[in-house]
């Protein structure tokens, strides 16, 4: 098919405390050359800044932006109610703080017609301002700091993947599978595109497609997120226990052997234990791989940024791995909206 006769399609953002990206990502998405009928759905969460005024501005301002209300705040709430009240059939996710790339929008649609999968996606771009952000955009790029997922790695090739950043789909194959599952509150892309594959669809990987990601600006949210990343991870390995791989067990492991090792070799320092303190052994020689690895790691970059970079990938790694020890708690014991048949996600 060609580019001129391209179908319509809805873009769907879930937006709460926006007000510093909202306009910017959503002139990226009109300012798209897309040459089928467009629409943006904001899913507007309680906020604690000016995000609604913002949306509803912008919504005043062109009839292609239209405001939905989201109560709880929550991702995939938000996501069920713009996709329910969207109009058209292939559904572009896209966040509050990203920016599409140019030609964003025909690419997704060509590879999501050209291969037939349920979801089509590609890199998440982080691209940081401070030289902090800038150390975590590219620990964020690298196998030293989020492993293999082909979303965010640039030498990635293009094929089908477990899971793509963001995601453009075909609305036929969300409704078979319920939507986004409303109980999880982080992971809720990889859980679905899980659900899409366990039930025979694809989901398809390109370098081609690209949205700029703005990383945490500080160590306290970086921990943060990655503590809950963790938390939330464990809980998709709960559902799905087949998922789980050495990708995602070594953040734990790494926290519990260096745990163990800096309490047992502290131990061995004050009772004098020349093999209880050989532990030390552990966290030590974590924080020296970390600190080789990103000394030599083959990317141009400040000197600034390569010196932040190995306290970025240690909170990274353990804000992660404490997470993932921690969990959920008595939360995990509840079925999630898709089990339960729960969803305010509607048949159109």
């Amino acid at each position: 098919m060609s580019s001129s006769s391209l179908p319509p399609i809805s873009v769907v953002m879930p937006i709460r405390n926006e007000e510093r990206y909202l306009a910017t990502a959503v002139a990226r998405v009109l300012a798209q050359d897309y040459p089928g009928d467009l629409e943006v759905v904001l899913s507007v969460g309680p906020s604690t800044d000016r995000t609604a005024q913002i949306a509803a501005g912008l919504a005043a301002g062109d009839p292609r932006v239209r405001v939905v209300d989201n109560p709880t705040g929550r991702t995939p709430s938000g996501l069920n109610l713009a996709i329910a009240a969207a109009r058209h059939d292939i559904l572009v996710r896209v966040d509050g703080h990203g920016e599409l790339t140019p030609g964003y929008l025909v690419t997704a649609v060509e590879t999501l017609q050209r291969t037939g999968a349920a979801n089509v996606g590609g890199l998440m771009d982080a691209q940081g301002e401070t030289p902090f952000e800038q150390a975590v955009a590219v620990a964020y790029t690298s196998r030293l700091g989020l492993g293999g997922a082909s979303f965010h790695l640039l030498d990635s090739p293009e094929g089908p993947a477990e899971t793509v950043f963001l995601g453009t789909f075909r609305r036929d194959a969300l409704e078979r599978v319920g939507g986004f599952d409303e109980t999880m509150l982080r992971a809720q892309d990889w859980e679905l595109n899980h659900r899409l594959r366990a039930a025979g669809e694809q989901i398809w990987f390109t370098p081609r497609l690209r949205v700029r990601y703005r990383p945490r600006s500080s160590l306290r949210a970086l921990a943060r997120q990655f503590f809950e990343t963790g938390r939330w991870r464990r809980e998709v390995i709960r559902r799905y226990p087949e998922t789980a791989s050495l990708r995602y067990l070594a953040p734990p492991a790494a926290v519990a052997g260096a745990t163990a090792g800096a309490l047992v070799g502290l131990a061995g320092l004050v009772l004098r234990s020349r093999w209880a303190t050989a532990a030390l052994i552990a966290p030590l020689g974590y924080l020296s791989l970390i600190t080789a690895g990103a000394a030599v790691l083959p990317r141009a970059m400040p000197l600034g940024v390569r010196l932040r970079l190995p306290l970025v990938l240690a909170v990274m790694h353990l804000s992660w791995g404490a997470g993932f020890v921690a969990g959920l708690g008595p939360t995990t014991g509840r079925l999630s909206s898709f089990e339960a048949g729960h969803s305010t996600l509607g048949a159109k």
